[in-house]
Order: structure tokens, then sequence, then C-alpha cells
């Protein structure tokens, strides 16, 4: 195996784990986790009903998953699909399934992620995460129903 086959293979567990971490941070309640999954200047974009929420870096992220965990979004993930676009750089998506902690886990929603991972230093991180809602029961705070 190359050294080259070997990094492909290297970023391909790394990114596989990204989505994963993500719902079990989500599932804790931890902000700091989830902020650190994405780059400084990483986005977590939500569309729903022709409505965009969009926060950018650090303290923004903070903010935005303060008022969104307070609901108790509890997040089941499926089939993430991706590409690695560079030697630091890929894109893909995960489906999701979303039942919500506060009200007895009823089911919340669904929709899907579009992602684009970058590698910063040793480790690869969200640079965008986009949540396109299909449907959405009850939106966290931050979020505007039509």
């Amino acid at each position: 195996m190359s050294d080259q086959q070997l990094a492909a293979l290297l970023a391909r567990e790394a990114i596989r784990d990204l989505p994963l971490r993500y719902c079990d941070c989500v599932w804790r309640d931890d902000i700091d986790g989830i902020v650190n999954l994405f780059a400084a200047d990483g986005s977590f974009i939500a569309i729903f009903n022709g409505q965009k929420t969009d926060c950018t870096g650090t303290a923004a992220l903070r903010d935005f998953y303060v008022g969104g965990l307070a609901m108790k979004p509890r997040p089941y993930i499926h089939n993430h699909v991706f590409e690695l676009t560079g030697a630091r750089t890929a894109s893909g998506r995960c489906y999701l399934d979303l039942r919500i902690g506060s009200n007895n886990m009823e089911w919340l929603g669904a929709g899907f992620y579009e992602d684009d991972y970058v590698k910063v230093g040793d480790d690869w991180k969200f640079q965008t995460r986009r949540f396109n809602a299909l449907r959405m029961d009850e939106l966290p705070p931050g979020f505007t129903k039509s």
C-alpha cells in the first residue's frame, strides 16, 4: 500500500467519524464538543420551507447550539456517503431522522445534511454543514417556520 493510499484510508475513516461524533455530542448536550467539530470559520446552515438560518464562526455556532439543544434533539443519521475532493477537502451527505427528547422522544422531523469537510492540522472538521429540513414539527430558537 502506498503512502497516498494509506492517507486516503485514514482520511476516509476520520471523515466517516465526524457525523457520528456530531450526533453523540448532540445527545450529550456537549456544545464545546460540537463546536470543536467545525473549522474556526466553519458554518452551519439550516434550510426549512424556504427560510435559511446561517451561523458562521465559533461564537455564532456556540450561540446557535446553546439555543438549539434546549429542546433536546435526538438525531439518528443514516447513509453517510462522501468523496475526497483533494488532499485536505471532501464533501458528502447523510440522512437524518430526528426525535425530541423534551417530548417523550416523539418524532420531530427528517432531512439531510450536505457537508463540506476540511483538514485542519491533523484533524478533519466540518467546513460547512447544511441541514435541509424536509419536515420539522417544531423548530429550535432562531429558526423561522412560515
